[in-house]
C-alpha cells in the first residue's frame, strides 16, 4: 500500500468542517445572477441553476447536487467536503493537501462525481460499514466487480459497462484517499490507498485510443438521413412555419396575456363550441391512446364525446387544459355541436402540393393532422434541422447548442458568383466557463437551413437560440420512425437503416467525407438524392478558429486515405496488376525501386511489414491528388498539364487544378481499375449524343468523336493492364 503523508498545516482531523458557512460559487469563483441560488455549503441541495455561463446542452438536473441519497448522514458532511476541494482547489485548506488535485473541475464533472460517489458510499452502508477506516481492498474489488455490469431496475444484467464509467468508479474511490485530511469525520485507515500505486486507467482496463475512434455513418445511411433532412427542411419547412403560426395563435400564456381578467371557462369554452356550428367547423379528433384511456376509465364505447379532442377545445379558448370537471356542465351544448359539424382532424384538411423526394410527382404536403400530431410536425421540422446542420457544419452538440437566432452573419462576396456564408457561435469544449465567441464558414444549405431554423425557435422556451436542447436520441428515434413509415413513403423518402446515429458520427463522418472524396478540400461533395450538395467549398477556416479543430481531423483522414490508396496500388502491381496512363511508367519505376528496397539482405526470414512499405511510399502519397477519373501523382508542377493550360493564372501553384484536368494527356496520371466506370460512363454518354446529332452538326459530331475514342482508348488500357475487360 502507498502511505499518503498528512500536511503539515492540517489537524489529524477536523473535529468541525473549515468549509462551514462558505459560499460554494464564491469560493470556487463561479458568477452567479443576481436573483439565482446561492448554494451554501451547509446546504443540502446545491443549486448551481444561477450559476453564469454553464453550457446550454447542460440539462438542469445536471447542474443540482443533492447529497440527501447518500444514506449515511456521516457520509453527506464528507462528501459535501469532497465536491467542494474539487470545486475550490484554490481555498486555503485544500492547497495545503499534498495530494489534492489543483485544477478547478467544471459542475458537469462534480454532478458526476457524487453520483458514482453515492452509489459507493451507500453500498458500504448495505454491506454494513459505518465508518470508511474499515474498508479494505476487498470491499474496493468487490464494488469494482459489481459494476462491471449494467443492470435494470430489477438486478437483472443487461450488458458490461464501459471502460470510462469503471475507470470513474475506480477514480472515486481513490480519490477520497487524496483528502483524507480535510474531511472532519470520517476517512480511510492511515496508509491505505485502494489498488495500492495502480493507476485508474490500469485497473479499468483501459485501452490507449490511438487516433479518432468515433465510427463514420455509412453511405447507405449518411445520404438517405441528410436527403430527408434537407427535404424537411427545403421543402416542407415553409408549410409546416405556416403550421407553428397557426398554432401560436391558440398557445396560452402567451407574452402579455392577463388571465385574471378573463371570463369565466364557462362562457369561453361555450363560445367556442358555438363558433364551430357557426363556421361548420368540425372538432378535433383525440388520438387513438387518448380514447383508449378513456375507455379503460369507463367511458360509454358508443358516448358521442369518446372521440372529441377535448384539450384541443380548450387550446382554442387560450386554455392549456380541459378539465373533465367542465364536462357534465358543457356536455349537452357539445354532443348537439357534434351532431351538427362532427369529427375531423383540425390542421392540414387543405394542405398545399409538393413534389414528392423521388421526384415522382406532387402529393400534399401532410394528412390532416389533429393538434397532438400537428406539433409533431414541427418538432421534426426541428429535428431535421439538427441534423442538417450537424452534418453540413460538423459542429460539436455544445457549439451546436449555443447558436442563437441571429447566428446569421450578413453573406460576404468574394467576387462574381463567390459568397462566403458564416455562422457566429460559441465554443464550449476547452474554454474557460462562458465559453469564447467563434465563427464558422458554412455552405449556403447550411445558412438557410439555421435561418428555418430560427423561425421554428420559439423566442421563450428557447430562450433566444435555435434549439431548446439537444437532446437527440429520442427525436432521432421519432424521426426515423417517421421517414421509415407511411408518411415517409408517401413523401418518396428513401428508408434510413435503423442503426446508432449521434451528432458525433454526423460530424465524423463530414470528415471523412471531405477526406475520400475525389479532389480533396474544393471538390469533396455529398451527394444526395436529387441533391448535390458542395460541402466544403466555404470551409476556408478561420485561422485559430474552432473550424480548424474539423479541418485538422479532415486533414489528417485524408493523409490517412491517400496513404491507403499509395498502399492498395502498390500491393496491385505486386499482384502483377498494372496502372494505365501516361504516368503508369513513372510509377512502376517507383515501385520497383520500392520492391528492390524491399528485397534488400536483412536478417534472415523477417516478412516485411505494410509499415515499412508505408515509409518508403510516404513521400509518394503525400503527392497523390485523387481525381475523379484518376490519380495524379503532382511530383514536378512543371510537367503538370492542367498549370500549362492555365497558364499565368495558375503560377507558383502547389497543387493540381483537378477541374481542368486531362489525364489522358498528363504525364504525371494514371488510371487504375476503380476508374473504369467514370470512362465507361463517359463513353456511353458521347454514343447516345451523337447518335442523336444531326447532320448539319458535322463540327461537334467531329468533337464527340474523338472524345469518344480517347475514352475507348483509356478503357482499352485499363483492361489490357488490370484485366477488368468484359
Amino acid at each position: 500500500m502507498t502511505t499518503l503523508h498528512r500536511p503539515t498545516g492540517l489537524a489529524a482531523a477536523f473535529s468541525r468542517s473549515v468549509f462551514r458557512g462558505e459560499d460554494v460559487c464564491a469560493a470556487a469563483g463561479l458568477p452567479v445572477h443576481g436573483a439565482g441560488p446561492h448554494p451554501h455549503f451547509d446546504d443540502a441541495i446545491w443549486d448551481f441553476t444561477g450559476v453564469i455561463g454553464l453550457p446550454r446542452y447542460l440539462a438542469r438536473h445536471a447542474r443540482i447536487l443533492s447529497f440527501t441519497e447518500i444514506l449515511n448522514p456521516q457520509w453527506r458532511e464528507l462528501a459535501k467536503e469532497f465536491i467542494f476541494a474539487r470545486l475550490a482547489p484554490d481555498h486555503r485548506a485544500v492547497r495545503e493537501l499534498a495530494h489534492a488535485y489543483r485544477t478547478p473541475v467544471q459542475i458537469a464533472t462534480v454532478h458526476g462525481r457524487l453520483t458514482v460517489l453515492t452509489g459507493w458510499l451507500n453500498w458500504l452502508t448495505e454491506q454494513g460499514v459505518d465508518d470508511l477506516g474499515e474498508v479494505s481492498q476487498q470491499h474496493c474489488a468487490a464494488y469494482l466487480e459489481l459494476r462491471k455490469k449494467v443492470r435494470d431496475k430489477h438486478g437483472v444484467v443487461i450488458r458490461d459497462s464501459s471502460p470510462g464509467y469503471r475507470m470513474d468508479v475506480v477514480a472515486v474511490i481513490q480519490e477520497l484517499g487524496y483528502y483524507k485530511e480535510l474531511f472532519s469525520a470520517d476517512g480511510y485507515v492511515s496508509g491505505f490507498r485502494p489498488w495500492g500505486r495502480r493507476t485508474a486507467y490500469s485497473v479499468a482496463g483501459m485501452v490507449r485510443r490511438t487516433g479518432n475512434t468515433t465510427p463514420p455513418l455509412s453511405n447507405d445511411v449518411f445520404q438517405p438521413l441528410v436527403a430527408a433532412a434537407l427535404y424537411v427542411v427545403e421543402v416542407l419547412a415553409p408549410h409546416v412555419m405556416e403550421l407553428q403560426q397557426q398554432l401560436q395563435e391558440m398557445v396560452p400564456n402567451r407574452p402579455g396575456r392577463n388571465n385574471r381578467e378573463r371570463p369565466d371557462w364557462r362562457v369561453e369554452v361555450a363560445q367556442a363550441i358555438d363558433r364551430h356550428i357557426q363556421e361548420a367547423d368540425p372538432f378535433d379528433v383525440a388520438l387513438d391512446h387518448v380514447v383508449v384511456e378513456r375507455l379503460a376509465d369507463g367511458w360509454d364505447p358508443d358516448d358521442p364525446l369518446l372521440r372529441v379532442n377535448l384539450i384541443s377545445l380548450a387550446h382554442e379558448t387560450g386554455r392549456r387544459a380541459f378539465h373533465y370537471t367542465w364536462l357534465p356542465t358543457l356536455r349537452g351544448r357539445l354532443e348537439k355541436a357534434v351532431r351538427e359539424v362532427g369529427l375531423s382532424k383540425r390542421w392540414g384538411r387543405t394542405a398545399a402540393l409538393v413534389e414528392r423526394a423521388d421526384g415522382r410527382g406532387s402529393v400534399p404536403w401532410t394528412l390532416p393532422m389533429n393538434t397532438t400530431e400537428a406539433r409533431l410536425q414541427l418538432s421534426r421540422a426541428r429535428t431535421a434541422c439538427l441534423i442538417a446542420l450537424a452534418a453540413l457544419t460538423g459542429m460539436r452538440k455544445s457549439e451546436l447548442a449555443e447558436l442563437t437566432r441571429d447566428c446569421r452573419l450578413p453573406p460576404e462576396q468574394l467576387g462574381e458568383g463567390r459568397v462566403r456564408y458564416r455562422l457566429k457561435g460559441k465554443v464550449i469544449k476547452g474554454r474557460k466557463l462562458g465559453g469564447e465567441h467563434d465563427q464558422w464558414v458554412a455552405i449556403k444549405q447550411a445558412y438557410d437551413t439555421a435561418d428555418v431554423a430560427a423561425s421554428l425557435a420559439d423566442p421563450v422556451k428557447n430562450a433566444g437560440h435555435l434549439f431548446k436542447s439537444l437532446s437527440f436520441f429520442t427525436p432521432y428515434e421519432w424521426f426515423l420512425t417517421w421517414v421509415n413509415g407511411p408518411e415517409g413513403r408517401r413523401l418518396g423518402l428513401a428508408p434510413i437503416p435503423e442503426v446508432p446515429v449521434s451528432l458525433r458520427m454526423l460530424r465524423r463522418t463530414l470528415a471523412v467525407e471531405m477526406a475520400h472524396r475525389p479532389g480533396g478540400l474544393l471538390a469533396a461533395k455529398i451527394h444526395l438524392k436529387h441533391i448535390s450538395v458542395v460541402t466544403t467549398e466555404g470551409y476556408a477556416d478561420r485561422p485559430g478558429g474552432a473550424q480548424s479543430v474539423l479541418m485538422a481531423e479532415f486533414g489528417q483522414e485524408e493523409r490517412e486515405h491517400k496513404m491507403r490508396v499509395a498502399l492498395d496500388a502498390f500491393h496491385d502491381y505486386q499482384n502483377g496488376i498494372r496502372p494505365a496512363g501516361p504516368g503508369a511508367s513513372d510509377l512502376l519505376d517507383f515501385f520497383a525501386f520500392v520492391d528492390e528496397q524491399l528485397d534488400s539482405p536483412g536478417a534472415p526470414n523477417i516478412k516485411r511489414s505494410d509499415q515499412e512499405v508505408t515509409n518508403l511510399l510516404a513521400k509518394r502519397a503525400k503527392a497523390l491528388h485523387l481525381g475523379p477519373a484518376n490519380y495524379c501523382w503532382f511530383l514536378d508542377p512543371s510537367k503538370a498539364l492542367c498549370l500549362k493550360l492555365a497558364g499565368t493564372h495558375a503560377r507558383g501553384a502547389t497543387e493540381p487544378l483537378i477541374g481542368m484536368c486531362d489525364s489522358a494527356r498528363c504525364p504525371q496520371a494514371t488510371h487504375h481499375a476503380g476508374h473504369r466506370p467514370v470512362w465507361a460512363a463517359s463513353a456511353e454518354s458521347k454514343k447516345v449524343f451523337i447518335a442523336t446529332i444531326g447532320r448539319a452538326q458535322r463540327t461537334e459530331k467531329a468533337r464527340l468523336g474523338t472524345e469518344l475514342a480517347r475514352d475507348e482508348r483509356v478503357l482499352a488500357e485499363i483492361d489490357a493492364l488490370s484485366g477488368t475487360g468484359v
